[in-house]
């Protein structure tokens, strides 16, 4: 796909693995459907609030909810102690690459729709949102490279939990550093939203309504809370 959620040639069909937890309940739910009691802490079990913050298992690259005094605790690098890595809340604009004006192929991105994280060794996991889930393509190591030469700031993105999402659907060119959280969020969206073999009518108005949230949310640094929540902006 260039400009809508159909695969893309050599796209590997499987629905990319990770992370669990937290946001792999919601790739695979479409929403999180929460009981009487709401969510709960996946560190502490106390009741967590809809804006809540989520945490990195690196041991199984699963994402866990946090309550508030979790959050607090792993915000210092010192309470990981190499094993969990709390997603940051940053969303900035990345305007260099809203300002280019070659075609976001030659970038490397194939998809209207995609993000791409960075690993602690310089690697990349490229995927984007399909109605099958995140669906991983191949990024060329010389493309990334091309994309921070580009925009030096994508240097600065923290391995395995900021993302770069680029949203270059229907003639839009948006590039966002967002927290990952926000990526699966976006996967929920399409899997919730789509319908038939086009995609039906919902989901790019829940995708524009994404996009549209988020310089609100780069301002607030507003954490995730429940993905597909009605209201919300929205492997």
């Amino acid at each position: 796909m260039t400009t809508d959620l159909r695969p893309v040639p050599g796209a590997d069909l499987r629905p990319a693995p990770g992370p669990g937890g937290a946001l792999d309940r919601v790739v695979r739910a479409g929403l999180v459907r929460t009981g009487p009691d709401g969510e709960r802490c996946d560190l502490c079990a106390a009741p967590v609030p809809s804006d809540h913050r989520h945490l990195l298992d690196e041991s199984n690259d699963a994402l866990l909810c946090l309550c508030r005094a979790c959050a607090l605790l792993f915000d210092r690098d010192a309470a990981a102690r190499g094993h969990y890595r709390l997603v940051p809340q940053r969303r900035l604009r990345v305007a260099d690459l809203d300002r280019d004006g070659s075609d976001p192929r030659a970038l490397g991105i194939p998809v209207g729709l995609a993000f791409v994280i960075p690993g602690d060794g310089g690697e990349v996991r490229a995927r984007y949102p399909s109605p099958i889930g995140a669906t991983r393509w191949e990024l060329e190591p010389a493309a990334w490279r091309r994309l921070v030469a580009r925009a030096p700031m994508l240097a600065g993105l923290a391995p395995r939990v900021e993302a770069l999402l680029a949203n270059t659907a229907r003639g839009r060119r948006e590039f966002w550093i967002v927290p990952i959280d926000d990526c699966y969020r976006l996967v929920a969206i399409v899997r919730h939203t789509w319908t038939g073999l086009s995609g039906g009518g919902r989901v790019w108005p829940a995708v524009d309504d994404f996009f549209a949230a988020l310089p609100d949310r780069s301002r607030r640094g507003s954490p995730l809370g429940r993905a597909g929540s009605p209201g919300a902006a929205g492997d």
